[in-house]
């Protein structure tokens, strides 16, 4: 049975900034349920509580713009040091959607082709990069193109040392079926950087941080962060640091704020910098996805249970159908960070959370119900079981 959100008890933490909500305002959700600042905040609250997170900032997107912002719970518990919506912290793979989007603006420009073999782009064979001699002698990557690697349909696992002999393998044929794999957002970064030259971390400064006013928004971990960034947590509550990330990767070292990537969400949500086209395709299905669970991906179950919603992925973001029209989303998850961005496109709405916990995902379903509607959130798929259901 889910969560109960007539809240009689609030969290006692540390709850920053003003919301942009005004008091006499209403948030409505794309189920037209309309709801007032102080009740989106003792459900964020009492769900924090419930969950033992402790630490969370919420954006709710409506028709294209912020209309709601706030930080709860600490940034830092062992320092009893307040979250704030300026607050640095961890984005793990949202770096995708914005790297995804990077590569929609060139696909705009006619710089690349989504469709042109990866083996076009770059000067010499891959295996001949370090990082990539694993792939000798299987001549299966020459097939790859842009469009296989942003929608995780290159055969390739998450990350290669998941596996038992460390080592890069394809594990299924190219174009065969969805995987989700952070070593093919990494080949696609070779590609605009040694196929074509371009500086990964400069693309993305001018093309998304700057573009959507994202000052405190980095691809390297800047030292004008250290005053207010965010620390994580594990699910014992342990203090995991924060990993100031000193190489740029495209599948995972951006730090942000809420503040900054819902400026973002809200663009992309709106349209800005794409063409319609690019836009339309970048949303789109390129692959259906039939796995039961998106991790592992290196072993997949094969299930139906996904196919009334739709459930796919276009190029850097997850699709599927909502009751509200058509959904998009992308996750971020480390040890630690628990991240999720979702929008439906017909009724103009968002909903950002990123928080410093390993038990975020536990409050995500809770959260996207109450605050924006039931969506059809493939919750079981994507690994967010309730806090009170494990």
């Amino acid at each position: 049975m889910r969560f109960a959100f007539a809240v009689s008890v609030l969290f006692l933490c540390a709850c920053t900034e003003t919301p942009d909500l005004a008091p006499d305002s209403r948030f409505t959700g794309a189920n037209g349920v309309a709801l007032t600042a102080e009740q989106i905040d003792s459900t964020v609250e009492h769900l924090m509580q419930a969950g033992d997170v402790p630490g969370l900032a919420l954006a709710l997107i409506s028709d294209g713009e912020v209309a709601y912002v706030k930080a709860y719970g600490f940034a830092d518990v062992d320092e009893g040091r307040a979250l704030e919506t300026d607050t640095v912290m961890y984005a793990a793979s949202l770096t995708k959607a914005a790297f995804a989007y990077t590569v929609m603006t060139l696909v705009d420009e006619g710089v690349v082709d989504l469709d042109r073999l990866i083996s076009d782009y770059l000067p010499r064979p891959l295996e001949q990069y370090e990082d990539y001699a694993d792939l000798a002698g299987d001549p299966r990557w020459r097939i790859w193109t842009l469009r296989m690697l942003l929608s995780h349909n290159a055969g390739l696992p998450n990350w290669r040392w998941f596996s038992d002999s460390q080592k890069l393998e394809i594990i299924f044929e190219p174009g065969s079926r969805y995987a989700y794999s952070g070593e093919g957002i990494q080949v696609a970064q070779l590609v605009l950087e040694e196929g074509l030259g371009l500086d990964v971390n400069a693309l993305m400064q001018e093309r998304v941080f700057e573009k959507f006013g994202m000052r405190r928004t980095s691809m390297l971990w800047r030292d004008d962060f250290r005053p207010n960034f965010s620390r994580g947590f594990d699910e014992e509550g342990n203090n995991l640091g924060h990993n100031a990330r000193q190489s740029v990767r495209a599948a995972g070292s951006m730090d942000t704020t809420v503040d900054d990537f819902a400026s973002f969400l809200a663009g992309v949500l709106r349209g800005d910098g794409l063409t319609q086209a690019s836009r339309v395709e970048m949303l789109s299905a390129q692959v259906k996805i039939t796995a039961e669970h998106q991790f592992p991906s290196q072993f997949p179950v094969d299930t139906n249970a996904n196919q009334d919603i739709q459930l796919a992925y276009g190029l850097g973001w997850g699709i599927f159908a909502s009751p509200f029209g058509p959904a998009f989303f992308k996750e971020g998850h480390d040890d630690g960070t628990n991240n999720y961005a979702l929008c439906l496109d017909e009724a103009q709405r968002c909903i950002l959370i990123l928080s410093n916990s390993s038990n975020g995902e536990g409050i995500f379903l809770y959260l996207v119900d109450a605050l924006i509607g039931e969506t059809n959130l493939p919750w079981e798929w994507e690994g967010y079981v309730p806090y009170d259901r494990k």
